[in-house]
């Protein structure tokens, strides 16, 4: 037996001891994702424990997500492999700092995207994710500005497709951030029938050149449902494990960084590992805790979202 089928046999019993359901992210590395019972995007993965029995979670994400599964699920216990994986656009957006910022916009209504901290979570009064935030932001009422935050790129991108004119929060995912123009160019010369399809936490002179703009779960469906044979893939590259799972016989593309690296991997995301993992389920450490008034603040917002969304 080799160490890594020894790892995974040990992650197995562990996950039958503890009553555990392991969650991973679309960009976590493909040996966490072959493991995991559900892979999503991040609220959808918190949703899903929440319906399951389990009474641990492991959550392969980061700490923001941990944060979240633990707002939907304070009866359980939700441990994250490594606490140091972090969110550079959670990060961006310290709670003190936004407080201050909302001070000067007090008539705004506050629509914060899911990949923010619990207590800006808890300042805000709806939430949305990459997937809806279009919609809820047309059902707000017209005659309240509103205020997004904490991801800029994604936020111009609602303010273009909603209509409705949005105060922004200066944030930015790095990942998004890194992707080269020139590249992508160069890469629809070399493949001229290609779809090129982006994440909207991408710059906008990225999404210019997409023909098609989604979540990184509708992007995942958009090359099955595409007649398109190659795809040109602006996110993460770790939902390229799923994608060809899920179209073997198409071809996908992911796009260099700025300098010709392939520095648009996320290093947070990428702090999980099978041993932290088999670690985190023996230990129930490190485990992610929310103060019950400040989890209570921060599930409102994720409740209106789901109201507004069926």
């Amino acid at each position: 037996m080799s160490a890594d089928t020894a790892l995974v046999a040990a992650i197995n019993r562990l996950r039958q001891e503890r009553n555990a359901v392991i969650l991973a992210h679309y960009y976590q590395e493909p040996e966490i994702q072959d493991i995991a019972d559900f892979i999503g995007d991040s609220l959808e993965l918190s949703r899903k424990a929440a319906s399951t029995d389990a009474d641990v979670i492991a959550f392969c994400g980061v700490h923001f997500m941990a944060e979240t599964a633990k707002i939907l699920s304070p009866q359980k216990t939700v441990v994250l492999p490594d606490l140091d994986a972090g969110c550079s656009l959670a990060d961006d957006c310290p709670a003190e700092d936004f407080a201050a910022f909302r001070q000067k916009h007090p008539d705004h209504l506050v629509v914060s995207y899911i990949n923010c901290t619990a207590a800006v979570k808890a300042q805000s009064d709806l939430i949305c994710t990459s997937s809806n935030a279009v919609d809820l932001v047309r059902q707000l009422p017209a005659d309240r500005p509103v205020l997004f935050a904490p991801d800029q790129n994604l936020g111009r991108w609602v303010q273009q497709q909603s209509g409705r004119e949005l105060t922004l929060w200066p944030g930015r995912c790095i990942v998004h951030e890194t992707f080269s123009e020139e590249a992508v160019l160069q890469l629809k010369l070399e493949h001229p029938d290609a779809e090129v399809i982006a994440h909207p936490e991408c710059q906008e002179n990225l999404l210019d050149l997409a023909d098609f703009i989604g979540s990184t779960s509708k992007l995942l469906n958009h090359t099955q449902s595409s007649a398109a044979d190659t795809f040109i893939v602006l996110t993460e590259p770790g939902i390229l494990h799923q994608m060809k799972q899920r179209v073997p016989t198409k071809t996908l593309i992911d796009v260099p960084g700025l300098d010709g690296c392939s520095c648009n991997a996320c290093p947070y995301m990428r702090l999980n590992t099978l041993q932290k993992l088999h670690d985190c389920l023996e230990t129930l450490e490190p485990a992610v805790e929310l103060n019950e008034e400040l989890r209570q603040q921060a599930l409102r917002p994720i409740e209106r979202m789901l109201e507004l969304s069926r």
